[in-house]
């Protein structure tokens, strides 16, 4: 069985991520079989649109598949997990700027590096289940795939709240933050492909919308706003009450498992972006990470205990985050000069 499902049907280029039982991760060949499909559609005159869904009831897209960047990470292999992000990457960057419409149905999860194939898309659906969320500090890694942009761009601080939590968002939440369009709820969605693939034309999406409920993000963004507003991970840390409210209160129990060193370079990563709204840019300072992360350590350590052996006591380099040096996290987030990314499709 194929891991994608490639297709054209009306005026439509179909791909269906189609590894349901493993949530739909996304391998390397699938990243490289979508970027193709792409290519090949923006030239076809008969494709006037494209459509991205997941197979099965689960999730449209979990994330990246980590297991094969442990194994290799494991043996010295610093250039799998490097070509690996330099490629997906690559892919990100041709779904953000698209000629056509690309219209992703984010049911369930959506991960990580679903969070790339599925949030870049011109026309982003979610429904009842859909869970979104960018969760890479808590495997020693840092919100990546353009998220960081996306992050930045949330309203007020929220972006650094996710950003560092990995908190998930719901249908309304997502919408909210910026990483979803419309909900649309998900025994309209067959009847929805079937009218993109008969008209060719997203404006047929339109009647389908449904109001969502209040988002809980929207509700806590004042309290979001007046703790994670600092410059640094420790600022945010400081301003935390001893009393905190829900937001803060949900934040310090997510945060007590993530990776002290990922979440302090992922706050840098946002204002970085923050200070250049550009979907290049945030590659670029995400690349910077990723290159490292297999040598520096705290990813390993991560996928070990979260995939691997399953323990979740992940033993990270830094005991708190009190224990990172400024110094680190330059050292982790300077250019790569000749290994930096580059854009030539």
């Amino acid at each position: 069985m194929s891991d994608l499902i490639v297709r054209t049907e009306g005026y439509v280029g179909w791909i269906t991520l189609n590894r349901p039982d493993a949530l739909n991760a996304l391998t390397w060949e699938m990243t490289l079989e979508i970027e193709t499909a792409l290519r090949k559609w923006r030239e076809d005159p008969t494709v006037k649109l494209v459509i991205i869904d997941g197979a099965g009831e689960r999730a449209f897209c979990s994330g990246g598949d980590i297991t094969q960047m442990y194994a290799s990470g494991r043996r010295g292999d610093l250039d799998y997990g490097r070509r690996f992000w330099r490629d997906e990457y690559r892919l990100n960057r041709k779904i953000f700027i698209y000629p056509k419409p690309i219209v992703t149905f984010l049911h369930g999860f959506t991960m990580g590096g679903g969070v790339g194939v599925g949030c870049h898309a011109s026309h982003r659906i979610v429904c009842e289940n859909s869970q979104i969320a960018m969760p890479e500090c808590s495997i020693g890694l840092v919100p990546d795939v353009g998220g960081s942009l996306m992050l930045a761009l949330a309203p007020g601080r929220v972006g650094e709240f996710l950003g560092v939590t990995g908190d998930r968002m719901d249908a309304a939440d997502a919408i909210f933050a910026g990483f979803a369009d419309s909900y649309i709820p998900q025994e309209n969605w067959d009847a929805l492909k079937t009218e993109l693939a008969e008209s060719g034309d997203v404006d047929v999406i339109t009647p389908h919308i449904t109001p969502t409920p209040d988002s809980r993000l929207a509700g806590w963004q004042a309290e979001i706003d007046a703790n994670f507003s600092g410059d640094t991970l420790g600022d945010i840390y400081r301003a935390m009450p001893a009393d905190p409210g829900p937001a803060v209160a949900h934040a310090q129990k997510l945060m007590a498992r993530n990776a002290p060193f990922a979440m302090t370079c992922a706050v840098e990563i946002i204002h970085r972006v923050r200070n250049g709204l550009r979907l290049e840019n945030a590659l670029d300072q995400e690349f910077r990470y990723t290159y490292r992360c297999v040598e520096q350590g705290d990813f390993i350590e991560g996928i070990r205990a979260a995939i691997i052996d399953r323990d979740r006591n992940p033993q990270w380099q830094h005991a708190s985050w009190q224990d990172v040096k400024t110094l680190d996290v330059t050292r982790m987030l300077m250019p790569l000069g000749k290994d930096a990314l580059k854009w030539e499709d």
